[in-house]
């Protein structure tokens, strides 16, 4: 597990290489990732949009935006946190992530650019 703090909301991230969805002799390797945003600052914020970068040891980095995180833009009030599990698909079983989530300070407006660490995806695809 990674994790990074910007302003009081502390961001971490767990891989999960998912063997039974990857398929290495066709280069499909599967990763799923749950993170959990923990608000440890005094005030609200609120989750708005996500940019992540996306580096595959087979490919070109990508960068893929959007609003809020699977579907949501969820609202933390101080001492609150939100989990999901969102997932990615490597061409190589070696890759990494890393992003900003773009929240706002629901008390002024304020705008904060929260670290989402940078975490490995690495095929376990040795088998005892």
């Amino acid at each position: 597990m990674v994790t990074a703090v910007t302003e009081g909301i502390q961001v971490s991230v767990e891989v999960t290489y998912q063997a039974e969805f990857s398929s290495p002799h066709q280069h499909h390797y599967v990763f799923t990732y749950k993170v959990t945003i923990q608000n440890k600052s005094p005030y609200t914020v609120q989750l708005l949009k996500r940019k992540w970068e996306i580096f595959d040891a087979a490919e070109s980095p990508k960068i893929v935006e959007g609003d809020g995180v699977v579907g949501q833009q969820p609202i933390l009030e101080t001492g609150e946190s939100h989990s999901y599990v969102s997932g990615c698909n490597l061409k190589s079983g070696l890759g990494k992530m890393k992003g900003i989530y773009y929240m706002e300070k629901l008390f002024d407006g304020k705008s904060i650019e929260v670290v989402v660490p940078e975490f490995q995806m690495i095929a376990n695809i040795f088998h005892n």
